[in-house]
């Protein structure tokens, strides 16, 4: 198979003001060949030394056909090309020599891989890597490289559709000895881990390792202990009512009832102070907390009137409860739907909470007729001018504890009458207006009116009127048991009492028909379930559960 030459690819001048490297010419045969067909790659000899080596040596040619049965190797010389140095401040790499240029023999008993390659070639034999092997052998000090299984890693080729450079081979086994202070620096960290396990013994301070995949020199002596960073088994999440946990409601109710105890104290002394006031002396006597009701006002309270008043806290209660239900209702337990309208359903709840509002509408119609029809309007309505000083001096006189002279079986004093008043002829009629239009009895094609009346306003002043009812029901329990009990009770529920305010102090009548009414409202609480609300709602409609 024949061979030919190739034109050598010129570069840089290796010297200021010379000629481009290599020099104009083409590569020998035998480089070709070399680099077509490597050869298993293995050291140089070893009587090669690199101080025989002349930077100015000739280029050596070759001719591979003369010599077919007695090949012979013809040495040449050229620069080495030298890098960085190896060590900081150290010659550059590699030292200044001559590389020994080898031409390749089929002698079996020399089996010595060579390629020739003349100063004007840019390819390089496959033993190429063995040419430094002098330089690096002379470093370790042995006499030659030996081949090791590390297989060479080949870049691009060195010349136009040559094959990749270096040849395939393997990297010489023999690697430059390193630097006495790179040895020194593996000998020390190799004691590393001695002398920090000695200095942790010694009780001294010894720095962690900087890199958390290196194992520590020395054992642990700190742990998590019982309260570690992460606990393993965390906590469950407490139990929520609304915003808070039970803890924190407990806590703020604490706090709440602790800061209003202080307030209210502060409070009674203020007033006290203030009520000893001369001018305040002289108030309280021209405005005792009540005035007299006009002539021919009723005395005492009709039975019916004990009635209503049972029949009244009894609904209110229940409607109370069963608005909170159907404010906080996620799913309903059960629909109710009329039997004049299968296709209009709402939940049980507020089916409950509807029914009772109608009978507490039936029971303050009949209640405010019977006022007018008996005259009893009078104890509820202010009738003059001086209910306002009055009410101002009675609060006055609630707050310092020393509670205003009055005989309710007679006359209320002014502030209870405008409390009444307000719950009666405007709390009342305000929960009713904001309830219907919010209920299903509103009209709903009547566009105009429900323009002028929009629900959200009716859903923004419907609980805020439950509120009111709430705290009244609260104070006026409150003052009933601390302005007289047994008197209060009597008056009521048993429909007993006198002019005289302590003729029937002793009479228990009134309390226990107040403790037979608490039973049933108590009862009446537990029984307003879906499961005896749904027979109660099935006899006025239809009762499913979706």
């Amino acid at each position: 198979m024949a061979t030919y030459g190739t034109v050598v690819r010129r570069g840089l001048p290796r010297v200021p003001g010379g000629d481009a490297w290599p020099p104009a010419g083409e590569a020998p045969a035998s480089a070709v060949v070399a680099a077509a067909a490597p050869a298993e790659p293995v050291a140089p000899p070893a009587a090669a030394p690199a101080a025989a080596l002349t930077p100015d040596a000739a280029p050596l040619t070759q001719d591979v056909a003369s010599a077919p049965e007695s090949r012979h190797v013809e040495s040449a010389e050229r620069a080495v090309r030298r890098g960085l140095p190896r060590t900081p401040g150290g010659e550059p790499w590699p030292p200044a020599a001559s590389a020994p240029v080898a031409a390749a023999t089929s002698a079996p008993t020399a089996p010595v891989a060579a390629a020739v390659v003349a100063p004007d070639a840019e390819a390089a034999p496959a033993s190429a890597p063995a040419a430094f092997a002098p330089a690096a052998s002379t470093r370790a000090g042995s006499p030659a490289a030996v081949t090791g299984d590390v297989p060479i890693r080949r870049g691009l080729p060195r010349v136009e559709g040559g094959e990749p450079w270096p040849p395939a081979g393997f990297a010489p086994a023999a690697a430059p000895v390193a630097d006495p202070a790179p040895v020194e620096a593996a000998a020390t960290v190799a004691e590393a881990p001695v002398a920090a396990a000695e200095a942790a013994s010694a009780g001294a301070v010894v720095p962690l390792a900087s890199s958390t995949d290196t194992p520590l020199p020395f054992t642990r002596t700190v742990f998590p202990g019982r309260t570690p960073r992460v606990d393993p088994h965390p906590k469950p999440e407490p139990t929520r009512i609304g915003p808070f946990t039970r803890g924190q409601w407990a806590g703020a109710v604490i706090v709440l009832g602790g800061g209003l105890l202080v307030a209210a104290g502060m409070a009674v002394a203020f007033v006290r102070w203030f009520l000893s006031l001369e001018f305040m002396q002289d108030f309280l006597a021209t405005y005792p907390g009540e005035y007299h009701l006009p002539e021919g006002a009723p005395v005492g309270f009709p039975a019916w009137l004990a009635w209503q008043h049972f029949f009244n806290v009894f609904l209110m209660v229940l409607i109370i409860r069963s608005g909170l239900q159907v404010r906080n209702q996620k799913r309903p337990p059960g629909f109710w739907s009329p039997r004049w309208n299968s296709k209009r359903k709402i939940s049980i709840n507020l089916w409950f909470h509807q029914s009772l509002d109608i009978l507490w509408i039936l029971n303050g119609l009949i209640f405010i007729v019977l006022l007018f029809v008996t005259g009893q309007w009078m104890r509820l309505v202010p009738t003059s001018w001086e209910v306002f000083p009055n009410a101002l001096s009675a609060a006055l006189q609630y707050v310092s504890l020393d509670w205003p002279t009055e005989n309710g079986w007679v006359n209320y004093n002014s502030l209870q009458q405008l409390a009444y008043f307000v719950t009666v002829f405007i709390a009342a009629p305000v929960a009713i207006i904001t309830g219907v239009r919010m209920s299903g009895v509103w009209p709903s094609n009547a566009k105009a009116l429900s323009k002028a009346y929009p629900i959200e306003l009716a859903r923004a002043v419907h609980f805020p009127t439950m509120i009111y009812f709430v705290l009244f029901i609260i104070a006026h329990v409150t003052l009933v048991f601390a302005t007289g009990a047994l008197r209060n009770l009597n008056h009521m529920y048993a429909a007993q009492g006198s002019v005289d305010p302590d003729a029937y102090a002793d009479n228990w009548a009134g309390f226990w028909i107040f403790a037979a009414s608490m039973a049933v409202i108590i009862g009446a609480w537990v029984a307003a379930r879906p499961l005896v609300l749904a027979p109660i709602a099935r006899l006025f409609g239809s009762v499913s559960s979706r």
